[in-house]
């Protein structure tokens, strides 16, 4: 607490000791606890007040940003947001959400940024982005909300008339001497290849692609195949199969969320990961 007297706080809220100390004394009456140790020149907070002072700064920082948001959306103010997304995700469930909100709401500034895991939760971080769709590889925060989306089971796509599309299904290790296709960014090579290695498994060479289409193209190629992210849309008969990708005898599995700061929390955020979440269907 910022003031240890009455005389303090009332030079602060420029308003007189008394009136601050009935102020006080009402509120206790109202609850029915002390909030206050009183001594004869200070005082100091007993725990159920401690509690109740840290609690209270929450609340009123909450209520100051439903008065802002509620301002701004009531005034159609410049609104802009700014969301992410996994450049190599292949659904479609965030253009669908997409196209949703700027129908409804078509004043709204949208940007919109694609780019690897890391990337995404560095412009999260930095508060360059309100909401981001990613995948999981760290454990929830608790300054974040966390909203699962789905948990999709791992492909790989190879060409049509390749002997890997033959197969029912391949492992990881089975694909240890074949490239990787890997979709990054510049300056994230390392770490995304890290990651495949080292969590997934991946243990071959890679080659690197800057979007989805380009590693589709390599794939096609002949240049290696392609783990693929997220739900699958139908591709083109005669050209790609897509074969499910096992670690021993459990198929591949990944987890996609929205993450967004809870400082940052606000209606059209909240709106879009609304619309976000209903285009993926129930998990059993």
């Amino acid at each position: 607490m910022q003031c240890r007297s009455f005389t303090e706080a009332a030079e602060q809220c420029h308003i007189s000791q008394s009136a601050i100390s009935q102020q006080i004394r009402a509120l206790e009456d109202e609850l029915g606890f002390d909030l206050l140790i009183r001594r004869s020149r200070s005082f100091e907070l007993t725990p159920a007040g401690q509690y109740f002072y840290d609690r209270s700064l929450s609340i009123v920082s909450d209520v100051r940003k439903l008065c802002e948001e509620s301002r701004r959306i009531a005034l159609d103010e410049n609104a802009v947001l700014r969301l992410g997304y996994l450049k190599n995700y292949g659904g479609h469930e965030f253009q669908l959400a997409l196209a949703e909100f700027a129908g409804k709401y078509p004043k709204v500034d949208i940007t919109i940024f694609a780019g690897t895991h890391e990337e995404l939760y560095e412009r999260l971080l930095a508060d360059e982005v309100d909401l981001v769709l990613n995948d999981q590889r760290r454990a929830f925060s608790d300054n974040y909300s966390n909203l699962i989306l789905t948990e999709q089971k791992g492909y790989v796509e190879v060409p049509s008339g390749s002997f890997l599309a033959s197969l029912e299904k391949i492992t990881i290790d089975e694909l240890e001497d074949k490239p990787c296709i890997l979709v990054t960014s510049p300056g994230q090579e390392e770490t995304d290849k890290e990651f495949y290695r080292d969590i997934l498994g991946f243990g071959g060479q890679y080659v690197i692609a800057g979007s989805l289409e380009e590693g589709r193209m390599l794939m096609l190629a002949g240049k290696g195949f392609l783990p693929i992210e997220g739900n699958y849309d139908e591709m083109p008969p005669g050209i790609i199969r897509r074969v499910p990708l096992y670690r021993r005898d459990r198929q591949v599995y990944r987890r996609y969320c929205a993450f967004w700061s809870l400082d940052n929390s606000g209606y059209y955020i909240e709106e879009f990961a609304e619309m976000l979440k209903k285009q993926f269907p129930e998990q059993l």
